[in-house]
């Protein structure tokens, strides 16, 4: 398979569960149900945000607008420089590596831009795909679906410690999804191979 086909494949893969997912979520659970699926070491965890990846967000309905703005623009530039070293005929793993990272942008801003008109909201039921009296916002201000909750570590801060003295101290404390995890995994394959990832395009 050719490697432009490759990272199309994957990108598809990858757009396909984060979707089926997060529909699955909206539409069979409310905001804050939780299901166990390794003890309470690792959870499905409804939440949304308004924000970027991870659950860090940007101020109010005007932040929201530019983030989704430059998420689009970001997706372009991504696919523009795919699209540049699939010509120069990079490695492999670069080229699967941008594609992941260009795929968890694109299923992210799916939600933002569309999820907001389409589904109802997830406060005091699941949500209805294309409710009768429209959905619960506008474009570009839909909240990213987040599930995947992995609080390994669920203890308090030492009274002792200089920081946080007594409080709750949770690791991995972010509620993520599968976009951001395709991001993170690009991401970090490109740090931990650059050199090999980026010596044929020297």
């Amino acid at each position: 398979m050719s490697p432009r086909k490759s990272a199309i494949l994957l990108i598809i893969c990858i757009l396909i569960a984060d979707q089926i997912l997060k529909i699955w979520i909206k539409t069979h659970l409310v905001i804050g149900q939780e299901i166990h699926l390794f003890g309470d070491w690792g959870l499905i965890h409804f939440i949304e945000n308004n924000g970027m990846a991870f659950g860090m967000e940007m101020g109010g309905r005007p932040g929201k607008f530019i983030l989704s703005i430059f998420r689009i623009i970001a997706i372009f530039g991504i696919g523009w420089f795919l699209n540049s070293i699939i010509n120069r005929k990079a490695y492999t793993g670069l080229i699967l590596a941008v594609s992941a990272i260009m795929a968890g942008a694109i299923g992210n801003i799916i939600d933002s831009a569309f999820y907001g008109m389409i589904f109802s909201e997830s406060y005091s039921q699941p949500a209805i795909l294309f409710p009768p009296g429209g959905g619960y916002s506008s474009f570009l201000h839909g909240r990213v679906v987040d599930m995947f909750y992995f609080p390994i570590i669920d203890t308090q801060w030492p009274s002792w410690s200089p920081i946080n003295s007594g409080e709750s101290l949770v690791f991995f404390r972010p509620v993520f999804n599968i976009a951001d995890s395709a991001i993170t995994c690009g991401v970090l394959s490109i740090l931990l191979f650059q050199k090999r990832m980026f010596r044929e395009l020297s």
